[in-house]
């Protein structure tokens, strides 16, 4: 159940990542330096995980590395990078949203607070608002 769930998530990524990849691919054109500097980030990339790999499968490591040709590494390093942005960006959002969460768990305990203060009822418990297939399954009827 969960490899189709992950296959469909690798798919909207690399989806997702095309457009910026291509952007990268542009700009290299564009810019010698920066060209130089992606080809370079994949090279590292490509041996690294040329050694990753031969570790896995048991061959030996300590053989020469083709380098990837120009082209084939800018593809590589623009699909790189292009990963390492939208993953960055969804981190982003994920703590923002643990953020905002505990700041609204914090103005709903404030609200609770002043309405017993008040002497008011709670009229809304959020915290046991809803149970949860084992509470509902051991309650008493």
């Amino acid at each position: 159940m969960i490899l189709p769930v992950v296959k469909l998530g690798t798919l909207a990524l690399k989806t997702i990542c095309k457009p910026i990849a291509n952007r990268l691919k542009k700009e290299a054109g564009l810019h010698p330096r920066f060209r130089n500097l992606i080809i370079n980030i994949a090279q590292v990339n490509h041996r690294f995980t040329t050694n990753l790999q031969r570790r896995i499968y048991g061959h030996a490591t300590d053989v020469a590395i083709r380098p990837l040709d120009q082209e084939k590494a800018v593809q590589a390093a623009a699909d790189l990078l292009g990963e390492l942005f939208v993953f960055t960006a969804m981190k982003q959002k994920d703590e923002d949203l643990g953020k905002e969460i505990e700041l609204l768990k914090q103005k709903i305990e404030e609200i609770e607070q002043l309405a017993k203060g008040r002497g008011l009822p709670v009229l809304f418990n959020f915290r046991h608002g809803h149970a949860t297939e084992n509470e509902k399954i051991n309650k008493p009827t």
